[in-house]
């Protein structure tokens, strides 16, 4: 165990890291690689400390962009989610085809997208000024995976970002749920959506995936595939604006450790646009 003053100097040793040597670091512990010995410091005690950082740093923005009552109701799912989740999914397949933007553009007109695909472009638009806020450690992870992100800018405030994933290592993180993406036949996956709560109803999520999809069809890919929590209407409306096809529904169990995934194949039912 190390005590009270052994802590002390790791954190400022950890401190006078560049943050490319600190992101070593956590993620030679995160991703499991022993190999990797910094300094020959004991990497758990130092992964511990960085994951209780990001922890504070997502619930102090949670706190200055929600309030109290969401941050102590998200963190008490949060602590229960560690024991016990419980949700029902449809799932989701989208046919990758031409559209016009004008017809997906948000009700906010002053706003800025970027693309970002490696965590170089993160840093560079962060040392430009652009607020990622409670992403950038989650950005980091998906981002060296191969993972891409889709952002909405407002004023340099994030105000939404979305995912996509064109390898099975990437969507792990990107969308963990273990329904099937044929990635080497022409598909790929979604997730990770969030809108920032004071632009939520300005059409951000539906112009994110209009973009998303554009960027598929450059690329290629004929199919997008995804889930949506049953419970979450809006979402399903927003999905409903891009005429997908519902092809089954999807139940999740986690208790202590085990994890359960049921799918329930349904006929094609088509959205109408």
């Amino acid at each position: 165990m190390f005590g009270i003053v052994e802590i002390h100097i790791i954190v400022a040793r950890l401190v006078k890291f560049t943050t490319e040597e600190r992101r070593t670091i956590f993620w030679a512990v995160a991703m499991k690689r022993p190999n990797l010995k910094p300094r020959k410091w004991k990497l758990s005690m130092i992964a511990m400390l960085c994951r209780v950082t990001a922890l504070f740093t997502v619930a102090r923005h949670i706190f200055q962009t929600e309030g109290l009552i969401p941050l102590l109701r998200r963190g008490f799912a949060f602590l229960v989610g560690y024991f016990f989740q419980y949700a029902a999914y449809y799932l989701y397949e989208h046919t990758v085809r031409e559209r016009n933007e004008a017809g997906f553009m948000p009700k906010i007109q002053n706003f800025t997208f970027k693309t970002i695909s490696t965590n170089q472009q993160a840093d560079e638009l962060v040392a430009g000024g652009f607020e990622l806020g409670s992403q950038i450690t989650m950005m980091r992870r998906r981002l060296d995976r191969g993972a891409i992100a889709f952002c909405i800018f407002i004023e340099r405030e994030l105000a939404h970002i979305g995912w996509v994933a064109l390898t099975e290592e990437a969507k792990e993180l990107v969308d963990a749920f273990p329904y099937k993406v044929d990635f080497s036949n022409g598909e790929a996956c979604t997730g990770g959506t969030w809108t920032h709560p004071k632009y939520r109803g300005n059409g951000l999520m539906v112009y994110g995936y209009f973009k998303r999809f554009q960027f598929l069809r450059e690329k290629g890919i004929r199919v997008s595939r995804n889930v949506v929590a049953k419970s979450n209407i809006k979402s399903q409306m927003a999905h409903a604006k891009f005429g997908p096809k519902i092809r089954g529904e999807a139940r999740y169990l986690k208790i202590l450790w085990r994890r359960f995934w049921w799918e329930k194949p349904l006929t094609p039912a088509s959205v109408h646009d």
